[in-house]
């Protein structure tokens, strides 16, 4: 499994979050490229409300995790994936991200994650919005800056 020791059970305010954060980002990251679900299912708190887009269906627990990561891996190949330094207020932060992979033909993503986490350092709620283009696209300057 990709990633960083499990989350710390004693995680509160601020500069915990920060560090659960920056756990999520490094191993996301790590994750993705490696097409390592369970590594990623690790980042989760087991009642996860998890919301890839406005609008689409919402996932919920580590069953939900499981199905749309697994599922979004399936339809990838070669990601190249950069994730962004964590903005973060209390117990919150917002991620951008960014990736190229093929599905099909090149693609390009780019968007942001807004994360939720609970006392343990576990994602409990995860709103993404994010945009697709074809072809291969490197990330805007200072993306994730």
């Amino acid at each position: 499994m990709v990633g960083l020791p499990p989350a710390d059970s004693n995680v509160s305010g601020e500069r915990d979050a920060r560090v659960a954060a920056e756990r999520w980002a490094s191993v996301w990251k790590a994750a993705w490229e490696a097409r390592d679900t369970d590594a990623i299912v690790g980042l989760y708190h087991p009642d996860v409300v998890f919301s890839t887009q406005p609008f689409r269906v919402v996932h919920h627990g580590l069953d939900g995790v499981r199905e749309y990561v697994a599922q979004a891996f399936a339809e990838e190949e070669d990601p190249q994936v950069w994730v962004g330094t964590p903005v973060v207020d209390g117990d919150r932060a917002a991620i951008e991200v960014a990736a190229l992979a093929k599905n099909g033909v090149e693609v390009t993503l780019a968007g942001t994650s807004v994360l939720c986490f609970a006392p343990d350092g576990l994602v409990l709620e995860q709103r993404d919005t994010w945009n697709q283009a074809d072809g291969r696209r490197q990330p805007p300057e200072r993306w994730g800056a």
